[in-house]
């Protein structure tokens, strides 16, 4: 639900500390709600999360938003899309007060084709990804509404605060479908 990737975090924070020139990794400060990538424009910069927690949504063309991931420290954004020089595939958005290293492409860039700790890390973002996305695809598929958003709910108490339009956005529901499975998650209870 909310991922984070400590060697990652640990691997930028020296390149950070140890760089010639301070222009290619800057620490950036982004308040709640504001938009760190937009959906379908050009990014910039790759960023990584170094506190603070993130959504990565995108919005279909009905205008209905879908939360891919909730992204904590350690993760990289931006970086597929540099990769494959396509706009943003998603939008990033700061869902409490969050300070990421911004690092300039030409930077990045050098990076991918010197350092091999860099691509490794990378490999495992993207093999991490794909395993995330199919387990909760078939999650989701096999379980019912009401039992996934009670696993939401466990998080949510542990980590992060979520409002209801982010829970159903990322459960992929409506917030009336939302609300109709508090009230059967709160029936179940009450019946046990």
């Amino acid at each position: 639900m909310l991922r984070t990737n400590q060697p990652f975090l640990d691997y930028l924070e020296k390149l950070y500390e140890n760089q010639d020139h301070k222009e290619n990794i800057v620490l950036k400060s982004f308040e709640k709600g504001e938009k760190i990538l937009t959906q379908n424009e050009v990014s910039t910069k790759i960023m990584l999360v170094k506190s603070g927690i993130t959504k990565c949504y995108f919005v279909e063309e009905n205008d209905k938003e879908y939360i891919v991931e909730f992204l904590g420290k350690g993760e990289i954004v931006g970086e597929i899309e540099v990769i494959k020089n396509v706009p943003c595939l998603c939008s990033i958005e700061a869902i409490t007060e969050v300070t990421v290293y911004s690092m300039t492409i030409p930077y990045f860039q050098s990076l991918i084709k010197n350092d091999l700790t860099l691509n490794n890390l990378l490999l495992d973002v993207f093999a991490d990804r794909i395993f995330n996305t199919s387990s909760r695809a078939s999650y989701q598929q096999l379980h019912t509404t009401e039992h996934t958003l009670s696993q939401l709910l466990e998080v949510k108490s542990k980590e992060m605060k979520i409002s209801k339009e982010d829970m159903a956005a990322y459960l992929g529901i409506t917030v009336r479908s939302l609300n109709r499975a508090f009230k059967e998650l709160k029936d179940k209870e009450r019946d046990e």
